[in-house]
C-alpha cells in the first residue's frame, strides 16, 4: 500500500514529546514490510537545520487561506530510516525557534499555521505519482485532512490517530474560513464546539479510521471522565475506533549496542551492567559514588500536571528518608521546573536535576536508574515504561491508559490505582523493598528486557485497518 502521514513531529528533526518517536518508527516499520510509505510535515527551521539531506524540489502547492493566495514550495529527504520525507515550506509559519509556542504560551497564529499545513498536504497528496491511497493524520495539527478529504470528495482514505486527547485544537469561530470548508462544516454535527472551532473533534468524525495508542486508552475516551469533552463524537464513532498499543524502536533502544552507555549489556548481564552505568551516571551528575549502593529512581518527562509530578514531589521526604537517590531530565511548566530545581538544592547528595531535553542523557538514565516513575494523571500509551523495561529499569507506574496495558504488576513493575500521593507512596516503597532481594528482583528486570516491544508485533494492525478501507 502507499501511505502519507501527516504529522507535526518527527524524531529527531522535530520533537516535543511521543508524537515525533511514533512518527519516527512506525512509518519505518511499515516500509520495512514493503509498503511505500512518507511522512508530510512544516519545514520548521530545525527540520530544515537538522535534517541533512533535505532539498528543496521544483514542486509547488498553492492554498487560499480566508482570501489571501499563498504558495508553499515542497522540499524532501530521507529519514535516518530511510522513510520519504516531505516539508511544507512557509517561512512566515514555520521558520521559528520552537514548534507550537515560545515560553509565554502558544503562537497567536497556530491555527492559521497548521490550517495552512493541513490544505498544503492534501494538495501535495493529489500531485503525487503514484498516488497515497491513505493519509494517515495525526493529532489535531493534521485532524483537518479528514474533512478536507471528506468535503473536496477527495480520492483517498483518511485515518486518523489520537495520541493525547487533551490537545484537540480549539480556535475562535472567527477562525473558521482559514478552512477553506463550507459554513455547512461550522455545525454541532462537524467541526463546531461550544462556539468554537474543534480541529480534532471534526477528525473523528470524519476520519474513516480513528486510532489511538493503546486499547485502554480507547476505552477511557469513551467516558466522560476521560473523553475531555469528545466522549460523544467518539461514541458515535465508536465503530471505527481501535487502541492499538504503541511500540518502539529495538535498535534504537538496546542496552546490548546503545552508543551513549557506559556500558553494553543484555538481561544475562544485567546487574554487571546496570552497576557500570549507574556509577557513570552518578559521576556525570555529580551526586556522591556512595549512592550507588541505594536504589536510584529515574524520571524522563515533560514537566506537566499530566505527568503526576505532584506525586513524587509530596512523595520524596519519605522516599529520600529511605536512602533513595532520585534523576530527573524534562521541561516544561515553569512552576514544575523550579520546584524540582528547589528540591535538587535541599539534598544535593540524592537527587539531580536536568532542565532540557538530552537524548543521550535519557538513555544513560534509563541504563543506571534501578526504578523509573510515571505516576501520570492519565497515559495514552507511554514510551518511557517501554524504555525502562528494555533497560532494566523496573517502572512504577499508575495503572492507566497505555500503562495499564503494558506493565504487569509483580511481574515486569509496580502499577497503583487511584491518582493519590498514598497510593503511588505505597507501589513505590514496595519497590524499594524488593530491591533488596537481589534474586526476585534480576527476575523482574529479566522479565521486562525479554519481552518484545518492537513495531513488528503493531504493524499487522495496521495494516489491517488499511486495507479494510481500501477493499
Amino acid at each position: 500500500m502507499n501511505i502519507l502521514f501527516a504529522a507535526s513531529e518527527l524524531t529527531p528533526y522535530a520533537k516535543t514529546g511521543g508524537l515525533g518517536d511514533v512518527l519516527a518508527a512506525l512509518p519505518a516499520a511499515l516500509r520495512a514490510r514493503g509498503h511505500s510509505v512518507s511522512v508530510a510535515l512544516p519545514l520548521y527551521r530545525r527540520l530544515r537545520e537538522s535534517l541533512a539531506n533535505l532539498r528543496r524540489t521544483p514542486l509547488t502547492v498553492a492554498v487560499e487561506l480566508a482570501g489571501r493566495p499563498l504558495t508553499a514550495r515542497v522540499w524532501q529527504g530521507v529519514s535516518r530510516d530511510g522513510v520519504t520525507v516531505f516539508a511544507i515550506e512557509r517561512d512566515e509559519f514555520f521558520d521559528r525557534a520552537n514548534l507550537y509556542g515560545a515560553a509565554d504560551g502558544d503562537y497567536f497564529d497556530n491555527a492559521a499555521r497548521f490550517m495552512f499545513y493541513c490544505r498544503a498536504v492534501t494538495e501535495l497528496a493529489l500531485t503525487l505519482e503514484p498516488r497515497p491511497e491513505i493519509l494517515h493524520a495525526n493529532d489535531w495539527q493534521a485532524a483537518l485532512i479528514p474533512p478536507l478529504v471528506r468535503a473536496g470528495r477527495l480520492p483517498f482514505k483518511t485515518a486518523l490517530t489520537i495520541h493525547n486527547l487533551a490537545y484537540q485544537g480549539i480556535f475562535p469561530a472567527a477562525e473558521f474560513p482559514l478552512t477553506g470548508l463550507a459554513g455547512f462544516y461550522l455545525k454541532p454535527h462537524a467541526l463546531e464546539y461550544h462556539g468554537r472551532m474543534n480541529l480534532l473533534k471534526g477528525g473523528i468524525l470524519f476520519a474513516d479510521a480513528v486510532t489511538t495508542v493503546s486499547p485502554g486508552y480507547a476505552r477511557e475516551i469513551l467516558t466522560e471522565q476521560h473523553g475531555c469533552g469528545l466522549h460523544g463524537p467518539l461514541a458515535a464513532r465508536r465503530e471505527v475506533l481501535t487502541g492499538i498499543l504503541n511500540g518502539i524502536d529495538a535498535d534504537r533502544w538496546n542496552p546490548a549496542t546503545d552508543p551513549w552507555l557506559a556500558a553494553n549489556y543484555d538481561a544475562r548481564r544485567v546487574s554487571a551492567g546496570k552497576r557500570k552505568n549507574k556509577a557513570a551516571l552518578l559521576n556525570e551528575l555529580g551526586l556522591p559514588p556512595a549512592l550507588a549502593k541505594q536504589p536510584l529512581l529515574g524520571l524522563i518527562s515533560r514537566l506537566t500536571e499530566q505527568k503526576g509530578l505532584e506525586l513524587v514531589l509530596d512523595a520524596a521526604p519519605e522516599l529520600l528518608k529511605r536512602g533513595a537517590g532520585l534523576v530527573l531530565l524534562g521541561s516544561g511548566d515553569a512552576r514544575y521546573e523550579e520546584a524540582w530545581r528547589d528540591l535538587a538544592r535541599q539534598h544535593p547528595r540524592q537527587v539531580a536535576v536536568s532542565i532540557g531535553f538530552n537524548e543521550p542523557l535519557a538513555h544513560r538514565i534509563e541504563a543506571g536508574a534501578d526504578l523509573f516513575l510515571m505516576p501520570s494523571r492519565f497515559e495514552p500509551c507511554g514510551l518511557n515504561q517501554f524504555y525502562s523495561m528494555r533497560y532494566g529499569a523496573v517502572p512504577v507506574v499508575h495503572n492507566v491508559g497505555g500503562l495499564g496495558d503494558s506493565v504487569a504488576n509483580g511481574r515486569d513493575g509496580f502499577t497503583f490505582s487511584g491518582y493519590h500521593t498514598a497510593s503511588f507512596l505505597a507501589a513505590t516503597v514496595s519497590a524499594l523493598e524488593l530491591f533488596n532481594n537481589a534474586r526476585r528482583w534480576k527476575e523482574m528486570q529479566t522479565a521486562g528486557m525479554t519481552r518484545d516491544f518492537s513495531w513488528e508485533q503493531r504493524v499487522p494492525q495496521y495494516e489491517n485497518i488499511y486495507q479494510g478501507l481500501t477493499k
